[in-house]
């Protein structure tokens, strides 16, 4: 079984920055794709950023140049560092991993940003 808990979240001003974590528990072994999406207040989910098991990430139009994934597979953890936040940015972020075919996601961390 895999678990994926988001940590990092809050409230920051309108150009501020956050680090979002993503710990994976159970077998980290098998899994490949890895994400970040976020979902605001009567908007569909969407994707921020991926990351393959070999490092090459893709990037939401809107978060490019701001917005960095990393993953660090000693640990088991997946980052997202957010730079020049703006108040577009509030929204839940939630973690997703795939593994086997399978796809799994974590609790979501709130992620505020002030004007």
């Amino acid at each position: 079984q895999v678990q994926l808990v988001e940590s990092g979240g809050g409230l920051v001003q309108a150009g501020g920055s956050l680090s979002l974590s993503c710990a994976v528990f159970g077998s980290w072994f098998g899994i490949t794709a890895m994400g970040w999406y976020r979902q605001a207040p009567g908007k569909q989910r969407e994707v921020v950023a991926t990351i393959t098991k070999a490092g090459s990430t893709n990037y939401a139009d809107s978060v490019k140049g701001r917005f960095t994934i990393s993953r660090d597979n000693a640990k088991n953890t997946v980052y997202l560092q957010m730079s020049s936040l703006k108040p577009e940015d509030t929204a839940v972020y939630y973690c997703q991993g795939r593994r086997f075919g399978d796809d799994y996601w974590g609790q979501g961390t709130q992620v505020t940003v002030s004007s």
